[in-house]
């Protein structure tokens, strides 16, 4: 794995309490790329906060990023950018805050991505981890069941299985915070739902096992089903910048949180199915992506020499399933992607998607060239839909559909013009339910 984090000693400097307290949460691995790696973090006041890394085998100089002050206007997050790292290495790395070190009880180190282009037929290997609804529970804010409060977020044994299970890079698919009625109106609250879900205790080991993109869908966005309408998207998504470091945030031609990241030979595209998503019961074409983005995604798809192209988005695209949110609702714009990507002989293209609380893959036969396939992971943490098996989506492929909490990886190996793209799904203890291989030359 070309971002595979080992188990490392953690550093033994001398343990200082109240450094440690001034860490709300992270350290997080944001983008990696050959040259620049980024760190977010969250501190619980204003505070000033640097990384300082080198080389994992302790040969080389030891660089520090420049140092942050984190602000209650930007939440007290900063993302910080380690820029004097080389292609291919692994490197460890301490936080400081105020000036003093911060230990920490887990590992923290990163790996760059490799230049292996134009060098061997023989390609390296990367994973990628998928997974989606990510729900904290907090006391006061919860459904009521006859009278009792009742928590909606159950069995986050799943974070100890996702950060033993070695990958590169997590694709967090939406839903990764569940913003609630007394949040959605006002930017202190989304800010704060954001802060309290990713200051959970039992994630902060796998925020910093490996990078870490995300999407959003309409729980991190506003309310439920929320789209282009919601007057607060604004605020959303500055929330989305201050705790996600992806790539960008949008494009210079649109708002929005789409951007892109490469993984060895396959390029991720990460869509925004909100910011530009119609309002589904009013006359007309019903929209998801919105024609500046549609036409964005096209174009990039095409110029793309990617193996594997992964579209990213938070509501499912291939499935028939009319009850559920979807581009089944907007078919007049599902057909002009599936058309462009037909007319342009756009090769190796893969969906994955969240939403539904539930995991399938599904697949679209096309006459004359290769089948599309989306695999949905869903949920985490958030409640389960048990009976998705019965629920009905024509293009479910047989065997693969699974209720309850999982997550999933996308895995490239082999030689070049040989590369297989492994999807496996996986249960809240890291067993494997199901493993489906797609060779390169099946996607052309």
């Amino acid at each position: 794995m070309i971002l595979l984090l080992v188990v490392l000693l953690v550093s033994t400097a001398v343990h200082s309490p109240a450094q440690t307290s001034l860490l709300r949460s992270g350290p997080m691995i944001g983008h990696v790329d050959m040259q620049e790696a980024r760190i977010w973090l969250q501190t619980t006041e204003p505070a000033t906060v640097q990384i300082t890394y080198r080389r994992q085998d302790g040969s080389g100089t030891t660089y520090s990023t420049a140092p942050m002050q984190t602000t209650w206007e930007t939440a007290c997050t900063a993302t910080l950018v380690a820029d004097s790292v080389r292609p291919g290495t692994t490197y460890t790395y301490t936080v400081a805050v105020d000036g003093e070190p911060c230990p920490l009880p887990h590992a923290t180190a990163f790996r760059t991505q490799p230049i292996w282009k134009w060098r061997s037929d023989d390609y390296p290997t990367a994973s990628l981890m998928i997974g989606s609804c990510f729900y904290v529970n907090e006391d006061g804010y919860e459904r009521h069941r006859n009278g009792v409060e009742s928590g909606y977020g159950s069995e986050f044994e799943i974070l100890d299985a996702m950060t033993r299970t070695p990958t590169d890079a997590m694709l967090w698919l939406g839903d990764n915070v569940y913003l609630r009625e007394p949040d959605w109106n006002s930017r202190s609250g989304i800010l704060r739902r954001y802060a309290h879900t990713r200051a959970y205790t039992g994630l902060q080991p796998f925020l910093a096992s490996r990078a870490h993109y995300a999407i959003w869908d309409d729980h991190d966005y506003g309310p439920n089903n929320s789209n282009t309408t919601f007057w607060g998207k604004h605020h959303a998504l500055e929330a989305h910048r201050l705790f996600w470091p992806n790539p960008s945030v949008g494009m210079p031609e649109f708002a929005g949180i789409t951007t892109t990241f490469e993984l060895l030979d396959m390029q991720v595209f990460l869509l925004d199915d909100r910011w530009y998503r119609t309002p589904e019961h009013v006359t007309g074409e019903h929209k998801i992506l919105g024609d500046a983005q549609l036409d964005w995604l096209v174009g990039a798809l095409a110029s793309s020499t990617a193996t594997f192209k992964i579209i990213a988005v938070g509501s499912q695209v291939l499935s028939t399933d009319t009850r559920k949110e979807g581009f089944v609702h907007a078919p007049q714009e599902r057909d002009r992607l599936i058309a462009a990507i037909t007319k342009n002989e756009i090769s190796g293209v893969i969906f994955v998607s969240g939403d539904i609380h539930a995991a399938e893959l599904s697949r679209l036969d096309r006459p004359g060239t290769y089948p599309l396939y989306e695999f949905t992971s869903s949920a985490l943490t958030a409640g389960s839909n048990t009976g998705i098996a019965n629920q009905p989506n024509e293009r479910r492929v047989e065997g693969t559909a699974y209720g309850e909490h999982n997550y999933g990886t996308l895995s490239v190996s082999g030689k070049r013009k040989q590369r297989v793209l492994t999807c496996t799904l996986y249960d809240r203890r890291g067993n494997v339910i199901w493993t489906r291989a797609i060779n390169e030359q099946d996607l052309r």
